[in-house]
């Protein structure tokens, strides 16, 4: 009984101290970004579309690569799958409670038909059982052709425009530091967070599987929470949508893509009609909000968290 007690008094220790790594991460790394935009001549959307996605989506990575060789392929895929519905339904949901998030369509188009088209080729790829290597090298190839055209977009833009890279803040040294300390805190945030997890749910007798949709996906959305917030409090709303569009994309490109290139994994069968159609359905809701109501506002924002709170309902 001692023991159990202190096993669960570790376990939610680690909770309180990933989260506040978690915070200081995210206002870091997204103060950092707003810098870097400034001083590239990039637009903050851009940033939160590529930098703030690809940081945030470190701990997807890496809980997704650390479960697949030790054989938890249920906590992977949930992992991904959890996080990229957690991020539409809670995150983008939660901070659009805070502040309207405006966004137009021509500016994120490519990437929310890009998102749903590789939502789309996961439910494809599970009907063959398996997620083969050359399948991730189709994913990694399309991440890293959609990267590299929307910087050469964005210069080409900027050539157009006459716009110029503002040098007047802090030196790149700095702001690169300060990145790095930002992705620092939110990877080992996200660690203890998810140990902490984890082990309060094994205590409770719940599936890997589960576990990977809700607790390790959360907890992987964490960092993307803590930057959105991050964004709110910076007036950054277009960091915070591409942090949120970009991340998921991250997520199924590079993390699936890069695991199956090191690892092929199975789905479970469950997934096929429950949990993928779902990220389906977060995904394609994104599409018409942008399009129609050029942005997220709050009666999005609490259509987005009553069905993050109707699938979670479903899982139990």
């Amino acid at each position: 009984m001692v023991q159990n007690f202190s096993t669960m008094w570790l376990a939610f220790l680690a909770l309180a101290g990933g989260l506040s790594l978690l915070f200081f991460g995210g206002e870091m790394l997204v103060a950092g970004a707003s810098r870097l935009a400034r001083r590239l001549g990039m637009s903050p959307l851009l940033v939160g579309l590529t930098v703030v996605a690809f940081g945030t989506s470190m701990p997807e990575m890496f809980v997704s690569l650390a479960a697949t060789f030790q054989n938890h392929a249920d906590i992977m895929i949930g992992n991904v799958v959890g996080s990229n519905i957690a991020n539409v339904g809670l995150v983008l949901g939660v901070s659009a409670l805070l502040m309207p998030l405006p966004v137009r369509h021509s500016q994120v188009y490519t990437e929310l038909y890009l998102l749903l088209a590789a939502s789309l080729g996961v439910a494809a790829i599970s009907w063959f059982g398996v997620f083969y290597r050359p399948f991730g090298l189709i994913f990694v190839g399309a991440l890293i052709i959609y990267t590299v055209q929307a910087y050469r977009g964005e210069a080409k833009k900027n050539r157009e425009n006459g716009n110029s890279p503002d040098n007047s803040g802090p030196s790149m040294f700095k702001i690169t530091g300060q990145l790095v300390v930002g992705l620092a805190f939110l990877a080992v945030g996200s660690d203890f967070f998810i140990d902490g997890a984890v082990d309060v749910a094994l205590h409770f007798g719940v599936s890997e599987l589960v576990i990977g949709l809700t607790l390790a996906a959360v907890g992987t959305s964490l960092p993307e929470l803590a930057s959105s917030i991050a964004a709110v409090r910076h007036g950054e709303p277009q960091i915070l949508v591409g942090n949120v569009v970009g991340s998921n994309l991250f997520n199924l490109l590079m993390v699936m893509g890069v695991t199956a290139v090191i690892k092929p994994f199975s789905f479970a069968p469950e997934m096929m009609v429950r949990d993928l159609p779902a990220m389906i359905m977060f995904s394609a809701l994104l599409w018409p909000i942008v399009y129609y109501r050029h942005g997220v506002n709050r009666s999005h924002g609490l259509v987005m968290i009553a069905g993050y709170v109707c699938y979670l309902l479903l899982l139990v």
